[in-house]
């Protein structure tokens, strides 16, 4: 049987659930329907646009965007804060209503899932009329709309969700990839970040179209495994199975959530060392070694991505673990503002087992030599003895404010 997914998304969904709340407290105006933004003062955190209204869209605002810079390009603009409790609950309910058609329902983030209709589909006469189905259901119950994608596998039912919106169905069948897709603008594929849209950029690939016809050899050439893998959605090739359940937790990782948004690699490298420090010690404590390492990045809006890759050989060095991360974090990132960033090693064996080498796509650090991680060591004991934090890199101390 052929699968059949749903891709479920709300239309910017802070900015709704926001509009939807006020309306229920008695507000004359509807935020969707005027220039309008989720966001906060520049003095937060939270100083960038993090939803953002159809007429404010038209005014040229983006999602990531500093709130200044949407205020010069829309004076009148309306801005109100975000609420993630109340999203949160909003969310909830929103989920519960779904699974009451199926069970297969796989939370992706705070608004948005996939839904495998495969078992469900014989109640309607076409998976559109389910979709209209659930789609009314929705904004008639909860007083927000969705867009539905639905297509054979996840990757081209989220795709096509991200097509014409709001309040819309659309399909993006195999068949209908060289049509509907291949046309689009390459850094509309999904997982297609800033830095590898960049280098297919140079390599005269505009298109989700030119990169699917591309010669594979010569984009592992320059992008290694990663743009094996966007060569393949670009190709319609992405998996079908909806994991209803989450995986059990296994490996050892680290996240944590920054301070202030990062919004350049010179931000982001030093945080990665230190989780890259902190997995690896917890590595070496269990006498473990990691072949697997896999890149999380939380953006400013709450959507998550994640990125792993095989290590040539395994490891549980935190130069190692640090490289890794942040090559993974430049293929992927969108260029926006990041507000959580984790580290997580799978795939574990003995610290003692021996190594078998295998040659991969994309190419991993090397060990730090004997000098390093004799040095390391050092800095292991000191740090044990002393406490914590007793001995570090320089690159890990914190910046004095230049006094002029």
């Amino acid at each position: 049987m052929t699968p059949i997914i749903f891709h479920i998304d709300v239309n910017s969904a802070y900015l709704s659930w926001t509009a939807v709340e006020q309306l229920k407290n008695g507000a004359r105006v509807d935020l969707r329907e005027i220039p309008a933004i989720i966001g906060g003062d520049q003095k937060s955190r939270h100083g960038v646009v993090l939803a953002k209204s159809p007429a404010a869209k038209r005014y040229g605002i983006r999602t990531g965007e500093p709130v200044a810079n949407a205020f010069r390009k829309c004076p009148n603009l309306t801005m109100y804060p975000p609420d993630h409790k109340m999203y949160r609950e909003k969310s909830r309910k929103l989920m519960e209503y779904l699974r009451t058609f199926t069970k297969e329902i796989e939370q992706v983030s705070v608004d948005e899932c996939y839904m495998d209709f495969t078992g469900i589909a014989y109640r309607w006469n076409s998976p559109v009329d389910g979709a209209a189905e659930i789609k009314d259901g929705i904004r008639d119950r909860f007083g927000f709309t969705v867009n539905i994608g639905i297509s054979t596998n996840k990757l081209l039912a989220k795709m096509a969700s991200d097509f014409e919106k709001p309040d819309r169905i659309h399909t993006l069948y195999p068949e209908e990839i060289r049509e509907k897709m291949w046309p689009l603008p390459i850094g509309e594929l999904y997982m297609a970040g800033k830095s590898s849209t960049e280098v297919l950029k140079k390599l005269e690939i505009n298109t989700i179209g030119d990169l699917a016809q591309a010669d594979l050899k010569l984009i592992t050439l320059h992008l290694k495994s990663h743009g094996k893998m966007l060569w393949e959605f670009a190709n319609g090739i992405g998996t079908s199975v909806v994991q209803s359940e989450p995986d059990e937790a296994k490996g050892i990782g680290n996240s944590t959530t920054l301070s202030e948004d990062a919004t350049t690699i010179e931000e982001v490298r030093p945080v990665f060392e230190r989780l890259a420090d902190s997995v690896g010690e917890r590595l070496k404590k269990a006498g473990k070694k990691a072949g697997m390492v896999s890149m999380e990045i939380k953006y400013h809006d709450f959507r998550t991505i994640s990125h792993q890759i095989q290590l040539e050989k395994p490891s549980n060095e935190p130069e190692v673990l640090k490289d890794t991360a942040c090559s993974l974090f430049l293929e992927v990132w969108s260029g926006e503002p990041v507000r959580l960033l984790g580290i997580r090693t799978s795939k574990l064996s003995d610290e003692a087992a021996p190594e078998q080498l295998s040659i991969f796509d994309m190419e991993i650090p090397k060990e730090p030599d004997e000098k390093h991680k004799r040095l390391k060591k050092a800095m292991d004991e000191l740090n044990e003895r002393f406490g914590e934090g007793a001995v570090m890199k320089a690159s890990l101390m914190p910046k004095k404010p230049n006094n002029k």
